[in-house]
C-alpha cells in the first residue's frame, strides 16, 4: 500500500504508517522499546523501516520526538532521513551525523566547561602529519603524507594511543604505511598531537573523543544530554568504529532505548577502523535484544539478486543474509570480456548511449570501479561518446560557485516573488541569466556542465511543486529553504549525467543500470588485500556494487591494460562459477549443467527454443575454429537475441557483445537461426 497524505508533513493516523509496510518492517515500526537489532540486505527498505518505527513512536505517543536521535555515517543518509521524516509529520527529531551531532554538543557544552570558543577544526591532516613527520624525521612525498595521515585516522577511530600502536598493528596484523616501520609511526602519531596543540586546532575525531570525556567527566553534562535524548537509532551499524561506540555508550549510560540497523554482508571499511563486530555481537551484549530480519529486496531484478546471493554463498560472509526478490524478472546480467582497458571504456560508453536512446535518465546509469584512477578512461570514452556524466567525489555540488551564484540570485528573487506566478516559472527567469536555457547547449566541458547543474535547480523545483497541494502551492521562498536545508546536509539534487564512482563511494546508491568495469584479479581484490580477511571484505564490496543495480548489470574486464598488450589479465576469482561458460559450474547446482547454468540467465520475455540453437550454433562454430565457446558470443549476448528477436543487420548491432565484425561474420546465420526459430512457434 503507498503511503499518501493531504499535505506533505502532515500528521499521519498511526495505522496509515503501519499499512505502507511489509511484514518484517511492520515489525521493526511495532519495536518501539529497545534494544532492537534490524538486519537489513541490500534493497529492502531499511531507511524506510527506522523512519516509519520513529514516526508511529511519535504518533503513539511512546515518545517525544525532541528526544530521538537518530545517528547515521554520512550528511547524504541523515538529510534523508530527515526528509522523511518531515514528510510523515515527525517534525522534532533529530537525524545527524556522529560527527555533526557530537560537534553540535561540543560547541553547546565547551564554554560552560571550559571556557571561551571551542578550538578549530583542522579540516586536513596533511599538513600537520607533514610537520610531524618532518620532526621525527621521517622523508614523506604527498602518497607518503596520504597514507600517513589515514594511519593516524584509523589509530584514533580504533582508540590507539602512539603508546600502543605498535602492539595494536601487530595483533590486527596492519602493515605499516608507506614502508615506514611501526615505531616510527608511533612516533609521528605523538607528534601529530603536538602539532595540533601548539597550533590549537583538533580534528573530527578529537570532536567525538572530547565528547565522550566530556560526557564521562562530567555527570551534569551527561545527565543533562540523556535527559534531552532518550531513544536512539544507529543505521549502518556495521561500520561503527570503536571510537565512535564509545561515545554512543556514553550517550546512552545505563539505558536500553537503541534501535541498530546494519547488514554484516555490506562491511567495506575495516581499513578505516570500522568493525562489524559491534552488530553482530548485539544479541549478547542485549541478550533480550528484539531481532528482525528484512530480507524482501525492493530494489533489483531476480537475476541481480540470484548473483548476489550466489557471490556471498562462495565466501565467508557471516550472518549473511540470503535476499528474496520482489520485483518481476528483468534482463539477464550481462558478462563481457574486453581485449585492453581502452576497449573497454569505449563497450560501456557505446552501451549507456543505447540505454540512454532507449529511455533510460543518464543520472540512473553508473560506471563503478575499484580505484579512483580507472574513472580517466571512461571520462574520455563517455565525452567521446557524447554522453554527459559526473564524477562522484569530485567537486561538490552545493559549493560550486555557480551553484552559490544561482541560490544567491535565488535568495533574491524570493523576497519580491510575484505570488500569482508558478514557482517553477519564476525559477526559470532567474537562471537565464545564470545560464540555464530550455535547451542544453550543443557545445560540451564547462558550459554543458554549467548548464546541467541549473537544470538540476529547475528540476528540484519543479519536483517541489508537484508534490505540494493545490491549496498550498509551493513557493520561491520554500524553494530557497529547501536548498539551504539541502546545502547543509549536502544533499545535492540530481545532475543528469552518467555517475562515476569508486565502489566504496557507490555504497548507499542505486541506479537502474550499473555497469562494474575492471572485475579482474589484481583490481578485484585488489593487490594490496593480501590476507585472508581483506579478501573477503573485497568479495563484500564487490557485493556492494552487484546491489546497486536495480534492473541493468552489466560485468567486464579488460585481457590487458594497452591495445596491443600481453593478454595477461584474469577475471576476478569471486565470479568463478558465475562466469557464463567457465566450466566451473555454480555451487549448490548439481546435476543441472551447463545448458541449465545458462537458461538461468534468460528473462520471461526469451524463447528459450532459440536460446539453446544459438548454443548449439556456437558450439559447433567454436569446434571449428578451436576455441573457447564464450570467444564467438557470450551467453548474456545470446540471451538478449533470443529476447528481443532482431530481424535486422541494425536491430542486431544495438544488443551489447556484437560489434562490426561479429555481424560481419556471423549476422546472416544468426537472423536466419532467429527466422527459423520463429517460423517454428
Amino acid at each position: 500500500m503507498s503511503l499518501t497524505t493531504n499535505s506533505p508533513g502532515a500528521p499521519l493516523h498511526p495505522d496509515a504508517i503501519l499499512d505502507a509496510l511489509d511484514p518484517e518492517q511492520r515489525d521493526v515500526a511495532l519495536a518501539l522499546t529497545g534494544p532492537v537489532c534490524v538486519l537489513a540486505g541490500a534493497g529492502t527498505g531499511k531507511t524506510r523501516a527506522i523512519t516509519h518505527r520513529i514516526a508511529y513512536g511519535v504518533r503513539t505517543g511512546a515518545y517525544p520526538p525532541t528526544s530521538v536521535l537518530a545517528v547515521t555515517f554520512t550528511a547524504r543518509a541523515a538529510g534523508e532521513m530527515r526528509t522523511r521524516l518531515r514528510d510523515l509529520g515527525a517534525h522534532g527529531v533529530q537525524a545527524r551525523t556522529f560527527h555533526a551531532a557530537a560537534l553540535r554538543q561540543l560547541g553547546y557544552f565547551w564554554p560552560r566547561i571550559v571556557g571561551g570558543a571551542p578550538p578549530q577544526i583542522l579540516e586536513h591532516k596533511a599538513p600537520a602529519v607533514a610537520e610531524a613527520a618532518r620532526r621525527v624525521g621521517a622523508s614523506v612525498d604527498r602518497v607518503a603524507v596520504r597514507d600517513l595521515s589515514s594511519e593516524v585516522e584509523w589509530s584514533k577511530v580504533s582508540l590507539v594511543t602512539a603508546e600502543d600502536y605498535v602492539r595494536a598493528a601487530a595483533a590486527d596484523d596492519r602493515p605499516p604505511p608507506s614502508g615506514y616501520d611501526h615505531q616510527t609511526v608511533a612516533r609521528l602519531i605523538s607528534a601529530y598531537e603536538d602539532v595540533k596543540t601548539e597550533r590549537g586546532v583538533i580534528d573530527f575525531e578529537d570532536v567525538l573523543l572530547m565528547l565522550a570525556d566530556m560526557l564521562g567527566s562530567h555527570p551534569h553534562v551527561a545527565d543533562q544530554v540523556r535527559s534531552q535524548y532518550r531513544h536512539f537509532v544507529v543505521d549502518e551499524f556495521q561500520d561503527v568504529s570503536p571510537l565512535q561506540h564509545f561515545l554512543l555508550n556514553q550517550w546512552l549510560g545505563d539505558r536500553r532505548e537503541l534501535c541498530v540497523v546494519g547488514d554484516p554482508s555490506q562491511t567495506i571499511y575495516s581499513f578505516t577502523g570500522a568493525t562489524p563486530h559491534y552488530l553482530l555481537d548485539f544479541t549478547r551484549t542485549y541478550r533480550d535484544a528484539q531481532v528482525v530480519r528484512l530480507v524482501r529486496d525492493y530494489r533489483s531484478t531476480p537475476q541481480v539478486v540470484s548473483l548476489a546471493n550466489d557471490l556471498l554463498r562462495r565466501g565467508r560472509v557471516t550472518g549473511a543474509l540470503e535476499l528474496v526478490a520482489q520485483r518481476p524478472s528483468g534482463p539477464a546480467v550481462s558478462f563481457t570480456t574486453h581485449d585492453d582497458d581502452e576497449a573497454e571504456a569505449a563497450g560501456i560508453a557505446a552501451r549507456a548511449a543505447r540505454l540512454v536512446a532507449d529511455g533510460v535518465r543518464p543520472s540512473e546509469i553508473a560506471v563503478l570501479y575499484r580505484t579512483n584512477a580507472q574513472s580517466a578512461s571512461f571520462e574520455s570514452a563517455l565525452s567521446e561518446a557524447g554522453v554527459s556524466y559526473q564524477v562522484r567525489g569530485g567537486e561538490r555540488f552545493f559549493t560550486r560557485k555557480d551553484v552559490r551564484d544561482a541560490i544567491v540570485l535565488l535568495r533574491g528573487a524570493a523576497r519580491s516573488a510575484d505570488p500569482d506566478q508558478p514557482m517553477p516559472e519564476q525559477v526559470r527567469d532567474v537562471l537565464v541569466s545564470a545560464g540555464w536555457s530550455a535547451e542544453p547547449p550543443h557545445a560540451r566541458g564547462a558550459a554543458r556542465e554549467r548548464w546541467e547543474a541549473m537544470q538540476a535547480l529547475v528540476a528540484l523545483a519543479d519536483d517541489l511543486a508537484a508534490a505540494a497541494p493545490e491549496d498550498a502551492p509551493a513557493t520561491l521562498p520554500m524553494l530557497v529553504d529547501e536548498l539551504a536545508e539541502r546545502a547543509a546536509s549536502q544533499h545535492a539534487p540530481t545532475v543528469e549525467g552518467v555517475t562515476l564512482a569508486s565502489l566504496h563511494s557507490a555504497k548507499g546508491l542505486e541506479w537502474d543500470a550499473v555497469f562494474l568495469a575492471g572485475m579482474s584479479e589484481g583490481l578485484m581484490p585488489i593487490s594490496l588485500a593480501e590476507t585472508p580477511e581483506g579478501v573477503e571484505e573485497e568479495r563484500r564490496l564487490l557485493y556492494v556494487g552487484i546491489t546497486r543495480a536495480r534492473e541493468h548489470l552489466e560485468i567486464s574486464y579488460a585481457r590487458s591494460r594497452n591495445p596491443g598488450g600481453r593478454a595477461s589479465r584474469k577475471r576476478t576469482r569471486f565470479l568463478d562459477g558465475l562466469w557464463p561458460d567457465d566450466g566451473r559450474g555454480r555451487r549448490g547446482g548439481a546435476g543441472r549443467g551447463a545448458r541449465g547454468q545458462a537458461r538461468s540467465q534468460l528473462s520471461g520475455e526469451a524463447d528459450v527454443a532459440l536460446f539453446d540453437a544459438l548454443r548449439e550454433w556456437r558450439l559447433s562454430v567454436a569446434r571449428e575454429v578451436d576455441k573457447p565457446a564464450f570467444t564467438i558470443l557470450g551467453d548474456a549476448t545470446l540471451a538478449a537475441i533470443a529476447e528481443l528477436r532482431p530481424s535486422s543487420t541494425a536491430q542486431l548491432a544495438r544488443i551489447n557483445g556484437i560489434g562490426p565484425a561479429k555481424i560481419d561474420r556471423y549476422g546472416e546465420t544468426l537472423l536466419d537461426l532467429v527466422r527459423g526459430a520463429s517460423e517454428v512457434s
